[in-house]
């Protein structure tokens, strides 16, 4: 995969190819999640899109749709890490920063989240617990952690996203207060760490 292309904006960040397109077809992750403030203020960006009829993660109203961080994706998980047993979790801040856009058959839109030595180490942890069966771009030194606002969007769109959602951009800063596993393939999802 080539290293990705970094725009200077201050609040935007263009990659390619996008990693989402290559995690939507990934049904097993392990995801941090935020507490009660950060996830409020990520949501209102999703209404925000929403109220102004583009693509938001809003529109999916199922009960596991939050906003988190992506820490691992495979086809499948080992069972360590399905029990919890592979890796301590302890809540940690963490800093949402501007946005990034990651290009590839259709347009994501997500805010980067600020790399800390907390994030980094559980994210080596995690890394090495899933193995080989994690995704390459998902490797310590080649992951961008974010949060995802919206997906599927067309070029248009993001351009209209991106100035609608940078008019007033800041620092949001909160905490990850814990760890869940996904398994998108029997819909189900539980703390793990």
């Amino acid at each position: 995969m080539p290293s990705p292309v970094i725009a200077p904006i201050r609040s935007v960040v263009a990659l390619r190819p996008s990693v989402c397109d290559i995690m939507a077809s990934m049904v097993q992750s392990a995801e941090l999640l935020l507490d009660a403030g950060l996830d409020a203020a990520v949501r209102r960006e999703w209404a925000a899109l929403s109220d102004a009829e583009l693509p938001s993660q809003n529109r999916h109203r199922g009960e596991s749709n939050r906003p988190h961080i992506t820490m691992a994706v495979a086809s499948w998980m080992p069972d360590a890490v399905d029990d919890g047993a592979a890796v301590r979790f302890d809540p940690f801040q963490v800093r949402l920063g501007g946005l990034v856009v990651f290009g590839g058959r259709t347009i994501t839109l997500a805010r980067l989240v600020v790399p800390s030595n907390d994030l980094l180490d559980l994210h080596a942890r995690m890394f090495e617990a899933v193995g080989e069966r994690s995704l390459d771009h998902l490797q310590p030194g080649r992951w961008t952690p974010h949060v995802t606002l919206a997906r599927r969007l067309t070029p248009e769109e993001a351009g209209d996203a991106v100035r609608l959602l940078s008019r007033n951009i800041e620092d949001l800063l909160g905490s990850a207060v814990a760890l869940r596993r996904w398994d998108g393939e029997a819909k189900r999802e539980w703390r793990i760490g």
